[in-house]
């Protein structure tokens, strides 16, 4: 979950900084231009440049199939059809009976050293299904859901997720009194329709009311990450609003006048353009957002679709795309000096590689001592108890293959993993600092969602 910001749609929009940490008690304000909004709450110092190197694979295109362990389980099929005259503005009762649907989501991610905030909605009070935001579980190594109304707390784990439609649905544990929120058709939403952004607005634990009107359908937004594992994603098909929508209110509803869902709250912004009188906020459509959801609690992977926790080996890599292990250290090493001390600046002290494994990234330093390789990707860290830390690989390592295909940058970490899932076994080669070749067979565990 970290904070998104980047470029809009249309030649009007520039970029802004990302996002802050959660701010003190201000009134509730809109946030950066086109941001996801989710709240980011830094628990520790982060390492610059460094990535929990979870490598998602891209999910194969077949059915998972149902078992004891992980049966399918059922979504509304069909949208209530909105009413073709509508009133003017959501009546208090309407967003009552929204509200009894909606969930706080909170997480930690561990191996970031952060937590984050969101919003979800029930659409299955049966089985305790929440929609929510791909982003709002990002990386996620703990999951809590509060349901606003009755203040029952609930873990959650995740059933799968859309990166490209960042989309995801969890289920909650142990649940009960549950209530789903009603839900309309957003293919007849239109230009001016009266609507209401619910949320957990600034990450303080409780839904705030942001109402508004469509002044958009159908658009299309591009949003950046500025440090979490997906750095650039293009939504089509939005819904576009002049209702507050503001950090923490992502996965949270956009009501429509009659008081049924209509779309889930994504991004936002508050950058005024010429042409653009108000600051916007961004939807996705409900009947999309569904889709996915039924995709998911079918259990039917695709090549956008991710079922369950994807493979997981535990390592930290460097920033950019070089083949080089010295220039990943160098790029690593310069992001970190960015940040100044800390534990961060340079190569760190003494060796540069005096911790085996790290619970966090919040004290990683770029290890002084590398393996003696032209090519490869550099393990600036390992997290303890991980398969990778099991294995013996150490920071400075440097991985040269994997099941047989040779590995360059750290991107081509993921791509050699990319049809592997947890529980899979791989054959990993690397060099240690001291130049020691070695070979392991790695058993992938569950990571947390990309």
């Amino acid at each position: 979950m970290q904070d998104y910001s980047g470029y809009g749609y249309g030649p009007d929009y520039g970029s802004t900084s990302p996002l802050p940490p959660m701010p003190p008690e201000p009134p509730r304000r809109r946030v950066g231009l086109l941001s996801y909004v989710a709240v980011a709450l830094v628990a520790g110092l982060l390492g610059a440049g460094s990535v929990v190197a979870l490598y998602h694979p891209a999910a194969s295109s077949t059915t998972v199939r149902p078992s004891s362990t992980n049966p399918p389980v059922a979504l509304p099929s069909t949208a209530v059809p909105i009413p073709s005259s509508s009133p003017p503005a959501p009546a208090a009762g309407s967003l009552t009976k929204v509200g009894q649907g909606v969930v706080i989501i909170k997480t930690a991610l561990q191996y970031s050293g952060e937590r984050a905030a969101g919003t979800g909605m029930v659409i299955n009070a049966a089985d305790g299904l929440v929609l929510t935001n791909n982003h709002v579980i990002e990386s996620a190594t703990k999951i809590t859901a509060t349901v606003a109304a009755t203040g029952k707390t609930f873990g959650a784990k995740v059933l799968g997720y859309d990166v490209t439609g960042d989309i995801a649905l969890i289920q909650l544990q142990g649940f009960s009194g549950l209530h789903a929120v009603p839900l309309g058709d957003s293919g007849k939403v239109r230009n001016g329709d009266a609507v209401t952004a619910l949320g957990n607005a600034q990450g303080r634990s409780q839904i705030v009311p942001a109402p508004g009107s469509i002044t958009g359908v159908n658009r299309t937004i591009t949003a950046s990450d500025q440090g979490g594992q997906v750095t650039s994603e293009t939504l089509h098909g939005m819904f576009q609003t002049d209702a507050d929508v503001v950090s923490g209110d992502s996965g949270g509803p956009l009501v429509n006048a009659s008081g049924q869902v209509i779309g889930m709250d994504t991004a936002g912004n508050d950058v005024r353009m010429p042409g653009q009188q108000a600051a916007a906020g961004f939807a996705i459509p409900v009947n999309t957002a569904l889709s996915v959801a039924r995709q998911i609690a079918a259990r039917q992977a695709s090549d956008t679709i991710t079922i369950g926790y994807p493979p997981f080996i535990g390592i930290y890599v460097g920033p950019g795309t070089s083949s080089d292990p010295q220039k990943q250290a160098s790029e690593q090493s310069q992001q970190n000096n960015g940040f100044g001390g800390n534990g961060f600046g340079g190569n760190g002290s003494g060796s540069g590689n005096s911790q085996s494994c790290y619970t966090d990234n919040s004290n990683l330093p770029t290890p002084s001592t590398i393996a003696p390789v032209n090519a490869g990707t550099l393990v600036v860290g390992t997290i303890c108890g991980s398969p990778a830390a099991a294995a013996g690989l150490t920071a400075g390592s440097v991985i040269t293959s994997v099941n047989g295909t040779t590995i360059g940058a750290p991107p081509s970490v993921h791509n050699a993993l990319a049809k592997s899932h947890p529980g899979d076994s791989v054959s990993l080669t690397w060099v240690t600092p001291s130049g020691q070749h070695k070979t392991a067979s790695v058993t992938l565990t569950q990571g947390p969602p990309l």
